[in-house]
């Protein structure tokens, strides 16, 4: 409902998850604008963030 309220609402998620690949695609495919997450696990995120990206587009 927090969209449906205020359009304009930024939904993310913080911790572990924000760094499991597996967790950053379902992220992707359920609509979270962002993932944050320790600093070593940064690249990994970014890299799974592309992939779903990739995926989602073809």
């Amino acid at each position: 409902m927090g969209r449906a309220t205020n359009p304009e609402l930024h939904l993310g998620v913080c911790g572990e998850h924000g760094g499991d690949p597996s967790s950053v695609e379902f992220f992707h495919r359920t609509g979270l604008d962002y993932v944050s997450c320790s600093p070593f696990r940064v690249p990994i995120a970014r890299l799974a963030a592309a992939q779903a990206a990739i995926k989602d587009a073809q």
